[in-house]
């Protein structure tokens, strides 16, 4: 009779490949595949892979060894984004899904402001309403994209022009469907959607962290200055830390004029780490963005800033208030 042995088995346990397969025959004509773990001269210990067998010698009549290649390790399932445009490199991105943006798992190769224009430029909107114009940045695939609160504030009507790549060039999209999401309006961000019909699916940018930049760094900003679309201007991170009212700003050298609001800030990886919102108007190479954690913050809780229909004017949505207090309300 065989006897199990039970042993406490940890998870890096469980993960091991076993290298080794080893056939215990049997007198009843059975055989038990598994790595031998001890011989004794009345038993024999097996692993199994989920136990430990104890084996009666007197039952075993032959044990053959047979040593197998190590199975290759199963990558863990990720999303992998080629990047187009690019024929002098092949590299790829592997990034994750948080919520209503994405980031990458692993940092990204530094590469140069040409390339990564042709690469991010269709991510690139810009936002139009009757009185005036911005800039913005698609954050999925279903058309969900930020953009500044003063680029929209007090406007209904809202359209989104986008560039789509195509085999013959960029072609220009205008979408009329546009509803707003969620607003901030001390935090002057606010994420849109469009809703169009037969909308295809979007191209979108990764965000990445302004905490991780260093003063100095090249960065460069995408947007619609003056209305001047898909204008490309680069500088340098002056300082991570620029206090204006209240609130801390990167500021940076890349040029920023009204029409860039919206738009996206990036790193030399390709990665969003702020949004332009504003420059000083009598100086040259002082322009602001928000920090990207801010805009993650402001993603991570949409929902407490979600916009109401039934009051625009306001930036968060209240419940009704219970029945008991409603009533004394009236009574008063």
């Amino acid at each position: 009779m065989l006897k199990k042995c039970f042993f406490p088995l940890t998870l890096a346990w469980c993960a091991s490949q076993i290298l080794q397969a080893d056939t215990i025959q049997l007198k009843d004509q059975a055989a038990i595949v598994g790595r031998v773990l001890a011989e004794k001269h009345d038993q024999v210990a097996v692993d199994v892979g989920y136990t430990v067998l104890v084996i009666p010698r007197n039952q075993i009549v032959k044990i053959s060894r047979t040593d197998i290649a190590e199975p290759k390790t199963k990558p863990v399932s990720s999303k992998k984004v080629v990047v187009e445009n690019d024929p002098k490199t092949d590299t790829t991105a592997l990034e994750t899904s948080i919520g209503f943006y994405s980031v990458s798992t692993r940092p990204l190769p530094a590469r140069t402001v040409r390339d990564l224009v042709n690469q991010l430029g269709e991510a690139v909107v810009q936002v139009r309403t009757p009185s005036g114009l911005g800039s913005g940045f698609i954050l999925n695939e279903d058309g969900f994209l930020m953009t500044n609160f003063h680029v929209i504030e007090g406007e209904t009507q809202i359209s989104v022009e986008v560039y789509h790549q195509t085999g013959s060039g960029l072609e220009r999209k205008s979408y009329k469907q546009v509803r707003i999401i969620a607003i901030n309006k001390f935090g002057d961000l606010a994420m849109l959607k469009i809703d169009d019909k037969g909308a295809p699916k979007f191209k979108y940018v990764l965000l990445g962290s302004a905490d991780a930049l260093a003063v100095g760094e090249s960065v460069f900003a995408i947007g619609s200055p003056l209305g001047l679309e898909r204008t490309v201007t680069e500088g340098i991170l002056s300082t991570k830390t620029r206090p204006m009212a209240g609130e801390l700003y990167l500021q940076t050298t890349a040029q920023i004029n009204p029409g860039n609001s919206g738009g996206p800030l990036f790193n030399l990886r390709g990665e969003v780490v702020g949004i332009t919102n504003m420059k000083i108007t009598f100086g040259e190479g002082l322009g602001f963005a928000i920090p990207i954690e801010a805009v993650k913050y402001f993603l991570d809780h949409r929902d407490a800033f979600a916009y109401s229909n039934d009051n625009p004017g306001n930036a968060y949505r209240y419940l009704e208030p219970p029945s008991r207090t409603q009533k004394a309300i009236v009574e008063e």
